[in-house]
């Protein structure tokens, strides 16, 4: 066994002309290619791109749809083709969502800020009644399942001309909710934080949550969000309000895959990353990590000669409800798809109060509420002897499919990835054993406009930076163990990696899919 360079801080690295131009083909040469400062240059590209985006609906982001968005690709695109890498911008169709309006005008008079439901019907109600659905105000919160059922409306008088079915976050997915308040007669929905706990107070959707699937379910009447205290408010007696959701666009973004040709054509490793940012601000973590690291490791690669064939991809919409994944692997015949020996997906490796995880295939901690493809635990062992050697502790993230992994996993394809954290709260055990502050959110500026260039924990992004490093590289050259297919040694001399040290167990009594709350109205979330 031999000592590697995997430095937890910044390390001094050779310039990036020379990593540009050699074949980066044993770890040691790699890892000394995949510097901190170089993926720190992507992001800030990434927070100036955002910056100076003056889309005519939401500037200062890179959300999708958008001309930030459009900017974020030609800067990835633009710098896999300077390496001569094989580009391909593949075409994908996005909802873009405007601005809406939730205006209430008795009992109290007040504008809030409000996000549209993906999947939400358009319309505008001037002066809606605002019907309470079985909400919980005063009582134990947590047991809020309003609208979940459809006895939840029986003697709720919905009959009137124009009326807003008032509606608490809680137990079933949202489009459950909105389908029985359809059904009963409303004409808006109006959808509102839960207000069981801190993190379950603010406004809960944008541009972002979605409704049924995320993907085939269209409503017919418009359906907005609104933060605990806004619910409360318009719970009032009397209340009335005024709704507008303007018909959505259909847009077209691009995902951004590149290839690095092997010997071996019909065995791919792939890893990918979402480009896009929420509604709400320049997404640096979110995901502006994943990306800025798996982009210094395709340049670091492309002059690569390996084994397998690597594939890189950059996906759009993700935020929408994990579009642009979906419409790629949907897009694939079965030949294609089985020429994908394994899937790796990096979404937030930088949290700045952040827990490092793995995706946990082998169920160690978190029973699966995904599929779970044979091969994949091969993929978690590697991320986690990694870790193991270099001194780092790591935890395990519920293997949910929540992320760009889902169609993978869908169609079969051994899958795993790293995390660090968003909106679960940190615990005084996990602030022990990686630092931080104890009852702070992993990610604080979670979907929020303060997730910039200053919103990363650099020793966190500076070892996963490495570590997706380390990863391509082992399995460019074999992937025997996930999926039986031999290749052939990396060049240099050979590493042994240790036996996994295990998982820190600190989310064993905790709620909150090791860093992602079960029901969050991420991109592509259900739940409510």
């Amino acid at each position: 066994m031999i000592a590697l360079a995997l430095p937890v801080t910044t390390a001094t690295a050779a310039p990036r002309d020379p990593c540009d131009r050699r074949h980066n083909n044993t770890y040691a040469k790699l890892l000394e290619c995949v510097d901190l400062e170089d993926v720190l240059e992507h992001q800030r590209a990434f927070q100036k791109i955002a910056d100076s985006s003056d889309d005519p609906v939401y500037p200062g982001t890179r959300a999708a749809g958008t001309d930030g968005y459009a900017d974020s690709v030609e800067y990835v695109a633009g710098l896999l083709r300077d390496a001569r890498m094989d580009v391909t911008l593949d075409p994908v169709e996005v909802t873009f969502n405007f601005p809406a309006v939730l205006r209430q005008l008795s009992p109290v008079e007040a504008e809030y800020e409000t996000g549209v439901f993906t999947g939400s019907g358009a319309g505008r109600l001037e002066q809606g009644t605002v019907v309470p659905v079985d909400l919980v105000i005063d009582g134990d919160r947590a047991t809020s399942s309003s609208g979940c059922e459809a006895a939840d409306f029986e003697g709720v008088d919905l009959g009137g001309p124009v009326d807003i079915a008032l509606l608490q976050r809680g137990t079933c997915n949202f489009g459950d909710k909105v389908v029985n308040a359809e059904n009963a007669g409303a004409e808006a929905v109006v959808i509102f934080n839960q207000g069981s706990a801190p993190d379950r107070m603010e406004l809960i959707v944008a541009n972002a949550a979605t409704l049924g699937d995320g993907s085939t379910i269209q409503h017919g009447i418009p359906v907005v969000g609104a933060s605990f205290d806004q619910g409360v408010a318009l719970a009032a007696a009397g209340a009335t309000a005024f709704v507008e959701v303007l018909p959505a666009e259909t847009r077209t973004d691009y995902n951004v895959i590149a290839e690095v040709r092997g010997r071996d054509r019909n065995n791919v490793v792939m890893a990918g990353a979402h480009l896009d940012s929420v509604i709400e601000g320049p997404g640096i973590n979110d995901n502006g990590s994943g990306s800025a690291a798996l982009l210094e490791t395709a340049l670091s690669m492309a002059s690569l000669k390996p084994h397998n064939t690597l594939r890189f991809a950059w996906w759009a919409a993700e935020e929408q409800g994990l579009v642009g994944s979906n419409s790629y692997v949907a897009k694939q015949p079965q030949s294609e798809l089985d020429r994908i020996a394994l899937y790796m997906n990096y979404d937030m490796v930088a949290s700045p109060n952040h827990v490092q995880m793995v995706y946990d295939s082998d169920e160690s901690t978190w029973d699966a509420t995904a599929p779970i493809p044979a091969g994949s635990t091969a993929i978690e062992e590697v991320y986690e002897s990694y870790y193991t050697k270099i001194g780092v502790p790591y935890d395990d993230a519920e293997y949910s499919g929540r992320s760009d992994y889902q169609a993978f996993i869908n169609a079969g394809i051994p899958s795993g990835g790293l995390f660090t954290g968003a909106e679960v709260v940190k615990t005084d055990q996990q602030a022990e054993i990686w630092g931080g502050v104890a009852g702070d959110q992993f990610d604080p500026c979670y979907h929020e406009a303060c997730d910039t260039i200053d919103n990363l924990a650099l020793d966190a992004l500076d070892v996963n930076s490495d570590l997706i490093a380390f990863a391509m590289l082992t399995f460019a050259f074999s992937t025997e163990s996930v999926n039986g297919v031999k290749g052939r040694p990396i060049p240099g001399p050979a590493v042994e990696l240790p036996a996994p040290a295990g998982a820190e167990g600190t989310f064993e009594e905790a709620a909150g899919g090791g860093g992602l709350e079960h029901d969050h109205v991420h991109g592509h979330e259900i739940l409510s």
